[in-house]
Formats: C-alpha cells, structure tokens, sequence
C-alpha cells in the first residue's frame, strides 16, 4: 500500500512552518486536529523538535498517517488519536492546537463544534493555528477559490469556504484574540489565535 500523498501539503509545508516556529517555539504539545494524510506531522515534528505533536484524525485516515508515521520514527511524533468533530475530544489540555484544510470541509455545525472542542481543551494562553482558505467581507480573494467553493459545494451543501470575520468571531466567543493572519501560498491564510483564559 502506498503512502497518502498530497502535492498541497508539499507546496505549503515550509510557509506553514515558518509561522509555527514564530508562535510555537515556547509549547511543549501540539494537537493536530484533522492530520489527513500525515505529511505536515511528520514535517513539522522533524523541525520543531521541542514540540510533541499529537496527530488525530476518523479512524478512516488512520492506516494512512501510521505509515507516514513509522517511516519517520520520529520519538515526539505521537499515533493519531481518533477525533471526531462530533463527540468528545480524546485529550484534557492541550498547549496548542493546529488544523489544515478542515473547516472548509466539515459542515458549518461542525466549525462551532470545532470552537467549542478549542474552547474545552485550549489551555489558558494557547495557541491555535487555523490554515486553509476564507472569504473577506464575503469576497473571495482570487477566482481559483470561488470555483473551489463551487466545487465542495456540489459535493456537500454544508461545506465552503469560511467567511474569516464569522472565524474570528467563533474565536472571540471561545476566549480567543487574533494574533496574526498570515498570507499562505495558493490564496491560503494562516490565522493564529491566543487563548485569553
């Protein structure tokens, strides 16, 4: 059986990580939330070698990430956890949290979900880290993502591209304030979050 592999994850991995090692470099735990295929895992647990990166997924996802995983024999690389978006997380406290490409795909019961679960298991002054694409003031920011929001909207009417101010305030509800929005390859942001309480 071959590896998962996806070209995005390639082509964004290294913008990604340079905005972690600004904002995680006093964390001792990460959680993934949404590993996928287990790439960005293995990259950014090779670099940030301080972090212990909790990866997690639906099991479904899980056979793919282990072999990324055991390739990579990495001691601060942890098996994914199973975390579904409906029902109770797998951890307690957690220092931060990261997710790519997710809240586009999920539903948008499913994002308050998401909040709720950061809300819970963010410890007080964590970090979250949201990658992935967002409308501004209910534009998109290049016509590539408005086919693309096309797109996962033939597949699943509930899923689409965010509107980044309804983000923000999801965060602000859960205690969070916007640290940074970074601007990603492919018209992808990076938005980081810091937990007030």
């Amino acid at each position: 059986m071959n590896k998962p592999f996806s070209q995005a994850c390639e082509n964004n991995k290294g913008p990604i990580l340079a905005v972690l090692q600004q904002y995680l470099s006093d964390t001792q735990d990460v959680l993934e939330v949404g590993s996928g295929t287990g790439q960005h895992s293995v990259h950014f647990a090779t670099h940030l070698t301080h972090l212990q990166w909790y990866t997690s997924d639906r099991p479904i996802n899980h056979a793919g990430i282990l072999q990324w995983l055991d390739d990579a024999k990495l001691s601060n690389l942890h098996s994914p956890l199973t975390l579904d978006l409906n029902h109770d997380w797998p951890v307690e406290k957690v220092e931060a949290i990261y997710t790519a490409n997710t809240l586009h795909i999920v539903s948008w019961s499913l994002v308050e979900q998401f909040f709720a679960g950061v809300k819970k298991h963010l410890a007080p002054a964590g970090i979250l880290c949201i990658y992935g694409p967002f409308k501004y003031q209910g534009q998109f920011t290049s016509d590539s993502n408005q086919r693309f929001d096309e797109f996962l909207k033939q597949q699943d009417s509930q899923s689409g591209i965010r509107d980044v101010e309804l983000i923000i305030k999801l965060a602000q509800q859960a205690g969070l304030t916007l640290l940074s929005d970074n601007q990603m390859p492919a018209n992808n942001q990076l938005l980081v979050f810091k937990h007030l309480v």
